[in-house]
């Protein structure tokens, strides 16, 4: 038991160590920088901020994020990230509610952990720690995560190989409470985000397949048993959070069709495309590769292909079958619609018409092959006088072949303005400019942002779903103030109007002021400076 715990800790230490410098610099300055270059990174901020402060406070309300005003239940428009924002709870309060600290650390966490499961899966499967170590360096640090670095529910991957354990752990000694187990990680993957939710259900289902082929479990009752069990808890706890979305789909007709999916689906070069120092040369020699980054890596890929001969005895052919065979459909799927395989799952599996992404199937590509290239380092290791010495080296190679140059920017000061505006008694806020479709919408995500400082409702906002009325009325809110817009607030209770003079051009700002004076008997200016204005929205013409 000592050894173990030893063993664990220094899984764990090693682990932090590694995601610390492979996310460098967020772990040293955990509160000052963040992904605010882009829309996807500030809503990914603002998203794990809400949730990690609602889930204390208000957790009944936590669907009813704080965008598309007056509309409840936004939260489910994209991902929710309650499994981030759960983790997040600690940095945040502690941080007396820094959002970068909050996300940062679950950032530093989702890849600490990715390392620690692989590891832990792969020394179960080989009973070779050093095997497992280059494993978990080629999982967790694979290109595909880090060119998600914006998209903090992609990160979240760990119960890939945490699920794969348990049920590995199930199918070894099948009992009740090893299908609970199951069940559970199952369930807390799903909830980390939705896309590998689906995809854990797919693989677990192809390893009971797999598993009941190959062991000959057809008749084992008790294996059978334990598989039902995993089912109903993972449903149990996946259910509740998730029937927002089914609500989403039923009520407004949400929804992505195939043709959304050709779009995002991977091509070969896709498959050639790596960020990393040491790749990054033959990006020049590549065509466009689409919207994924999927390379696994030298290491993972060499001893991955090795790996499903040279794993062909171990458990019986399970692994090389398994984990071959979960690359393979998982390779043919990420190629989307035109390919065929990602056609059926859309028909046949119904949560695939909330999906539109089949690339993202390239991450069970690197999964499969970092756990059957652990199997063949495990053949290969022991018929070495130095195994050790090789294992250590090869894992450090697979390290400094992973690593990615990354641009991490200070996050940004809190304006005065919003400081004023945390003071005020709680009210709607809308702030201007207030983008359309044609100069961005995701624009709004800087707001969304900034509202982290103050929680107050916004008519803002921006997601991967937006509420049809939005579209609807963004021309008109684009005016503000205006007769028109001034009618579509009024109703909702609309208070205050942030107005970042900033973002308008010469033209557009000149219009702007006319506009401020002529409705000046409707609005109250209560804070300005050279840069933003704040008024209270004190009356409505008739």
């Amino acid at each position: 038991m000592i050894r173990r715990r030893g063993e664990l800790a220094a899984v764990l230490a090693i682990s932090a160590i590694l995601a610390a410098a492979f996310t460098y610099p967020l772990a040293f300055k955990i509160g000052r920088v963040g992904r605010v270059d882009n829309g996807d990174g500030q809503l990914s901020i603002w998203n794990v901020a809400w949730v990690a402060r609602t889930l204390v406070l208000d957790p009944r309300h936590v669907f009813d994020a704080n965008i598309f005003y007056p509309h409840l239940g936004t939260l489910a428009y994209s991902e929710n990230n309650l499994g981030a924002g759960a983790m997040a709870v600690p940095a945040y309060w502690l941080t007396s509610g820094n959002p970068y600290a909050a996300h940062n650390t679950v950032v530093v966490l989702a890849f600490m952990l990715t390392a620690t499961g692989t590891y832990y899966l792969v020394r179960y499967l080989t009973h070779d720690r050093r095997a497992a170590a280059v494993s978990a360096v080629c999982f967790a640090f694979c290109p595909y995560l880090f060119a998600h670095t914006a998209h903090i529910q992609l990160l979240m991957i760990a119960g890939l190989p945490f699920s794969m354990l348990a049920f590995h752990r199930m199918a070894d000694r099948p009992t009740l409470g090893r299908g609970a187990v199951l069940g559970a990680v199952m369930a807390a993957q799903a909830i980390c985000c939705g896309y590998y939710g689906v995809f854990v259900t797919l693989m677990i289902g192809f390893a009971v397949l797999v598993v009941a082929a190959t062991g000959r479990r057809w008749t084992d009752r008790a294996y059978w048993t334990a598989v039902a069990t995993a089912a109903v808890v993972s449903l149990a706890l996946v259910v509740p959070p998730f029937l927002p979305y089914v609500s989403l789909q039923r009520n407004l007709g949400f929804g992505r069709s195939l043709s959304d999916a050709r779009a995002y689906s991977a091509n070969w070069s896709a498959y050639l495309a790596s960020s990393s120092y040491a790749h990054a040369w033959l990006l020049r020699f590549l065509p466009p590769w689409g919207v994924e980054v999927i390379f696994p890596g030298i290491i993972a890929l060499t001893f991955g292909v090795a790996g499903v001969w040279l794993a062909r005895r171990m458990r019986g052919g399970e692994i090389a079958v398994l984990y071959g065979g979960l690359a393979a459909l998982a390779f043919w799927a990420s190629f989307g619609p035109a390919a065929g395989l990602y056609r059926v799952l859309y028909r046949v599996v119904p949560v695939f018409a909330l999906m539109r992404a089949p690339g993202r199937f390239g991450v069970i590509v690197a999964f499969g092959l970092s756990v059957l290239a652990g199997a063949a380092l495990a053949t290969l290791l022991p018929r070495l006088r130095r195994a050790t010495l090789a294992g250590s080296v090869i894992a450090a190679f697979a390290a400094a072949e992973l690593l990615v140059p990354l641009n991490i920017p200070d996050a940004p000061a809190v304006e005065p303005v919003y400081r004023i505006l945390a003071t005020l008694p709680r009210a709607p806020v809308i702030e201007m400019p207030f983008f359309y479709p044609q100069v961005g919408l995701y624009q709004h995500t800087k707001y969304m942002l900034a509202s982290t400082s103050h929680w107050f409702p916004l008519v803002n906002g921006y997601s991967d779903y937006i509420p049809p009325d939005f579209y609807q009325n963004v021309m008109v809110l684009a005016t503000f103030p205006s007769h028109d817009a001034l009618k579509i607030l009024e109703p909702n209770g609309v208070r205050y109007a942030v107005f970042h003079m900033y973002g308008f051009n010469t033209e557009n700002r000149h219009d702007v002021l006319a506009r401020l004076e002529e409705f000046a008997p409707y609005l109250r200016l209560l804070y300005r400076d050279d840069f933003t204005r704040l008024y209270e929205i004190a009356g409505f013409p008739p």
